[in-house]
């Protein structure tokens, strides 16, 4: 007997039910958002702009601020609304939606951080030939496959996600419909599908977060033959990707590395990779980057004294 979907919608619980709290989560993450579009944007204005900035460290992090605006706002704006309706709802076809741009843009980010670590350990480990290797179709045929096994990726979450029949109840304890809250709602065994999404969310959570975690001991090791101020420089580097890049996958292998259950505390893990490391990758790889904060400086401050010369020579008497 054909199982069918009586769900046409379906409730979110947010991150909380107190209408007090939920007004100060309103400004907060209002402003968390504003801070990941102008952050963001102005990384990637800055990096276009500048014709220092033309390495392929810096086309990669360009890529990668636009695959953060673009991954905060599939659930972002959505939270920022809710948190003013005391129902929170979405429709089946919004909420199926949301998954899929959650784990194509989640999935592409792993692995444009993947990529960038490759980027560093030849730039570090082999140093004479990465104009060679790191070339511009290179660098655009990475960032092209990063976005392709994106979407792979989530086109299989997305069609096992919506051959399931739902029947009620309809209560997502979560503030964004993500495969696990939804497999506890189908009316049907998700065991097997819950073992797929391990292997595949988890799996390549989990995989390109131990080729990482290799390619930055052996960046180590060939360090110490290194003089101090170059260690510093690709140290200081490093570093800044190592940050994101555990504040990024480590959330995630925590979610998506056991089978389809749900904790409370998923929602606010899931945060971290949704929100927060977006706002905090402009932070990490600007202050800790003098290449990038000179040209700043460079580029903007010319843009202000042409505004005050546009805005001097409008505002003299003709």
């Amino acid at each position: 007997m054909e199982q069918t979907n009586n769900v046409t919608e379906f409730v979110l619980l947010g991150l909380s039910q107190n209408q007090e709290l939920q007004k100060t989560l309103f400004f907060m993450f209002l402003l968390f958002y504003t801070v990941i579009l102008l952050g963001n944007l102005l990384i990637i204005v800055t990096i276009k702009r500048s014709q220092r900035l033309n390495s392929p460290m810096y086309f990669f992090l360009s890529y990668l601020s636009f695959v953060d605006i673009c991954y905060s706002s599939i659930t972002a704006p959505k939270l920022i609304a809710d948190s003013l309706v005391e129902r929170k709802t979405i429709s089946f076809v919004g909420c199926i939606a949301q998954l899929f741009g959650a784990h194509f843009l989640g999935c592409t980010e792993i692995f444009l951080l993947t990529v960038m670590a490759y980027d560093r350990y030849i730039a570090i480990c082999k140093p004479l030939h990465y104009t060679t290797i790191m070339n511009k179709g290179m660098c655009s045929w990475m960032v092209a496959a990063s976005w392709v096994g994106g979407f792979v990726h989530s086109l299989v979450q997305t069609l096992l996600t919506t051959h399931l029949p739902f029947c009620g109840p309809n209560v997502i304890d979560h503030y964004f419909c993500d495969v696990h809250p939804l497999l506890k709602l189908a009316c049907t065994d998700t065991y097997i599908i819950g073992l797929i999404v391990v292997a595949n969310t988890g799996m390549i959570s989990l995989s390109c977060f131990l080729v990482l975690i290799v390619s930055y001991i052996v960046i180590l090791v060939t360090l110490r033959n290194r003089s101090s101020e170059g260690r510093l420089k690709a140290l200081s580097t490093c570093a800044s990707h190592i940050t994101v890049v555990i504040l990024f996958f480590g959330p995630c292998i925590f979610i998506y590395m056991r089978p389809s259950t749900t904790f409370s505390e998923d929602k606010m893990v899931a945060l971290f990779y949704t929100i927060i490391t977006p706002m905090l990758n402009p932070l990490i790889y600007t202050l800790r980057n003098e290449e990038v904060k000179s040209a700043m400086r460079k580029l903007w401050s010319r843009k202000a004294i042409s505004s005050l010369l546009h805005l001097f020579i409008y505002c003299v008497p003709k």
